[in-house]
């Protein structure tokens, strides 16, 4: 699948939570990528691929509590 099938999603995250958001995202092969887009503010960018987007909301409204957290 080339870049331009996939879908992108824009985040705000607490910065803190990135590495653990990219932690959850790994065990996930193939779900989604993750990028940084304004560390300081939390800015985060997911591709995903559109097949994999009715389970990777499902995962974004089961951890959304934490990823606003500051840890």
């Amino acid at each position: 699948m080339d870049a331009q099938q996939f879908k992108e999603l824009y985040l705000a995250i607490a910065p803190a939570r990135f590495h653990f958001f990219k932690s959850i995202l790994e065990g996930y092969d193939g779900l989604a990528i993750l990028s940084s887009v304004d560390g300081k503010k939390g800015t985060v960018r997911l591709r995903y691929p559109p097949e994999s987007e009715d389970l990777l909301f499902d995962l974004l409204s089961d951890i959304a509590p934490g990823l606003n957290r500051y840890a």
